[in-house]
Order: C-alpha cells, then sequence, then structure tokens
C-alpha cells in the first residue's frame, strides 16, 4: 500500500471505500465485438452496471450482420438503458464515407461513434467488456475526480496474474519507449512526455471525462486510442486537470505476440500515436537514434523487473522479454499519415445523424420477428425478462474480431 503523488492527481485505493459519484448524470461507454456475446466477462460487467444505474450504457457493437440482432436482443435483457451502436451497418458506413470520415475500421472508431451518443450526458466512464474481476465502483471511482474539479482521469492497476508480470506492451515497448524519448531531451522539462511518464498503466482502456472534454478530443481509429487519448487529455486538461485512479486488481484477456491481432501489430499502432502525441507537444523526434534509445531503456528495465519478479516469487522469461523488445523496436519509426477522427465539435457530422442511421441498421438487422432463446432472469424492479443467453446450440462459432483488451 503507498500514497505516492504523481505529477497528475493521483487517487489510491486505500480501502474499499465506493466514493460517491454521479452515476446517474453519466453515459457508460463498453466497446465488444461479438466474441463477448454470452461470455461470463461480459455478463458479470453487465449484471455489475446494472447495480450502478447509469444514465444510459452504450455499446458500439462489431459484429457481423447475422450475428447482431442475436447480441441487442442479450442486451437488451438486462436492466440497463442501453443503445447498441452497431457500427458495421451499410447505413452508418454510406453516411460516414459521404462525410469524408471513411477509413480503418477499429476500436478506436468505434468508441469514437459511441463518444458522440455518449455526450448528451454530464459525464463520459469508458471502459472494457472482457474484465474478469470487474467491480461496479470501478465506474463510481473513476467518475469522482471528473465530478470534483479535473475534467480527465484514467484507471490504473497492475498486470500481475498466474504468477507472472503481464501488461506487457506497456512495460516492455510503452513506458521504455517514453523513457528514451525523455532521455533524449537533455531533461525531462518536455511537458508531455513527462505527462505521459506521469501515468502509471497509459495503456488502460478505462478514463473518465466530461462531456466538454470529449468533446474536444480527437481519437485514433485502432488500438492507439488509448494512448492518442492520454495526448488529446495533455493538450485540453493538462497536468491540472488530470488524474489517476487505483482500480485495485484487474484481470483480462491476454495476447499472444504474433499474428493478426497480436501485440507486435498492436505496438506499430501504440508507437505511432506515442510519438505524434510527443511530436503535437512539440518534442523534435530523433528517428535515426530511436530505436537503439529505446533498446537501451527496456534492457534497463528488463533488470529491474526480473529483480521484482524474484522478489515477489513471480516467473520471469528474461530472453522471452529480451526478444519482444527487439519485435517491438522493428514498430517505431516516423508517424505516417494523420487519419485521427476529428473532434465532436469540429465534426461534419452528427451525433443524432449517426445515431438514426445505425438505429435503421439495427431495425433491419433484427427485421427477422424471432426472438432469442434464453434464460428468464429477475431484474433488481422485479420484471422477468428474457435473456438472450447462448445456448450450447446458438451463438457465434468463432469470434470476428480482436477484443479490446491489451494483453
Amino acid at each position: 500500500m503507498e500514497y505516492v503523488q504523481e505529477r497528475v492527481t493521483t487517487l489510491h485505493a486505500l480501502t474499499d471505500h465506493r466514493p460517491d459519484a454521479p452515476t446517474g448524470r453519466a453515459a457508460v461507454v463498453v466497446p465488444m465485438t461479438e466474441r463477448e456475446y454470452g461470455t461470463l466477462a461480459a455478463e458479470r460487467v453487465l449484471t455489475a452496471l446494472e447495480t450502478v444505474d447509469p444514465a444510459k450504457l452504450i455499446v458500439p457493437l462489431r459484429a457481423s450482420p447475422d450475428r447482431v440482432g442475436p447480441f441487442a436482443r442479450w442486451l437488451d435483457g438486462f436492466d440497463l438503458d442501453v443503445e447498441t451502436l452497431w457500427c458495421g451497418g451499410p447505413r452508418l458506413t454510406d453516411l460516414l464515407a459521404d462525410r469524408g470520415l471513411d477509413g480503418e475500421r477499429g476500436k478506436g472508431r468505434d468508441v469514437w461513434l459511441a463518444l458522440g451518443r455518449a455526450m448528451e450526458e454530464e459525464y463520459v466512464v469508458v471502459h472494457d467488456a472482457d474484465t474478469k474481476t470487474y467491480s461496479p465502483a470501478f465506474v463510481e471511482r473513476l467518475l469522482f475526480p471528473v465530478a470534483n474539479g479535473h475534467s480527465f482521469s484514467k484507471g490504473y492497476y497492475a498486470r500481475v496474474e498466474d504468477g507472472a508480470l503481464y501488461g506487457r506492451l506497456f512495460r516492455l515497448f510503452f513506458r521504455p519507449l517514453v523513457r528514451a524519448l525523455a532521455d533524449a531531451t537533455g531533461s525531462r522539462e518536455a511537458g508531455v512526455i513527462e505527462y505521459l511518464e506521469a501515468f502509471r498503466y497509459a495503456l488502460a482502456g478505462e478514463f473518465a471525462a466530461t462531456s466538454e472534454l470529449v468533446s474536444k478530443l480527437r481519437v485514433q481509429r485502432g488500438w492507439g486510442l488509448e494512448v492518442g487519448t492520454l495526448g488529446e487529455a495533455y493538450t485540453h486538461a493538462g497536468f491540472a486537470g488530470s488524474a489517476q485512479v487505483d482500480l485495485g486488481r484487474y484481470e483480462h484477456d491476454h495476447r499472444s505476440v504474433d499474428g493478426p491481432t497480436g501485440l507486435a501489430d498492436m505496438s506499430r499502432a501504440v508507437g505511432e500515436a506515442t510519438l505524434r502525441a510527443v511530436e503535437d507537444g512539440g518534442v523534435t523526434v530523433d528517428y535515426e537514434r530511436l530505436a537503439d534509445r529505446y533498446r537501451e531503456a527496456a534492457e534497463a528495465m528488463i533488470d529491474g523487473y526480473e529483480t521484482d519478479a524474484a522478489f515477489n516469487g513471480l516467473d520471469y522469461d528474461r530472453d522471452g522479454e529480451r526478444s519482444q523488445v527487439e519485435t517491438y523496436a522493428d514498430a517505431l519509426g516516423r508517424p505516417e499519415t494523420d487519419t485521427r477522427l476529428p473532434a465532436w465539435r469540429d465534426a461534419p457530422i452528427t451525433p443524432a445523424e449517426v445515431a438514426e442511421a445505425a438505429r435503421a441498421d439495427l431495425a433491419a438487422a433484427t427485421d427477422d420477428g424471432e426472438p432469442t432463446v434464453g434464460p428468464t432472469r429477475v431484474t433488481r424492479n422485479g420484471d422477468v425478462r428474457t435473456n438472450g443467453h447462448r445456448s450450447p446450440t446458438e451463438g457465434p462459432t468463432k469470434p470476428s474480431g480482436p477484443s479490446p483488451g491489451e494483453d
């Protein structure tokens, strides 16, 4: 247990206290893909959110046309005001293309679409759906600082699972990259670098913000969402307007390093978003020496991780971690064309237009008149609902895309 303050306000879980927070004035955004349909983790998250009772739950959904209907009906089985925002429907896709917003589809694009809808409420909370240790206190903890003088807050937690250290993309890529950039400036006076260093888990998917701040955020389309959001928060909230919140124990899915949705692919998006945020903050990056400086910083950190793991009796694969560093070093380079989605206050489209197109797409996808069969459940209001949970003979046979989790 510790209570060290960083340059941003740091709120620690020193007790089990659940702070008072205006959940009834907040929209919660939980991005999902069809692989979350009927899973125990997603069920746990949604059931816990019933006790939180936010003003609205918005689920930006990435799913194939034949699965979006059952998924939406499953979501409707929970005692929540749910807006299912199908992000891949034809009307919405055409609308975005007509307004010059077509392009890469990914987690960031899905969240951006939902943020426009979430701005109808005073506060916005965003978190993932694959959490094995979800607590309703997460929403209240994330909301507390933004309801008490800050405009942005981010969750943090230690990724220690299965007797080993996880959070590999953060530990082995992001953190040494930022340290290398800081060392290259000759001092730590570059504000944006010091800001990025202040966050204990910069790649966490959990954050909260005022709707006013959300309206100003440019959003990365893919896996650079989290660090890109931090770069925008630095611009619009700064040190004084930012906080981070201890979410305690937090477990979610792990990723392989290789493969089409592995950490190697993610590192390219995270690296580009990090370097773009640093350049936006006025830092000149020496790209010729960046990879070597990154390797040096990562090697020093690996020494620390190995000692920390041994101190705690955890397994540690030094050779495997060094191999990952070499893989991640290949991801470093000058950012390519900026494809960020615009801040909603500047967007050539309105949230209402998005909602109208998404509703029409969802209605067309669910216009089969067939209910989803599933067990009944009793809500906290005493209503009996048929919940579209998967049965052994029903539901997707394989995932259509990556889970929102990091590693």
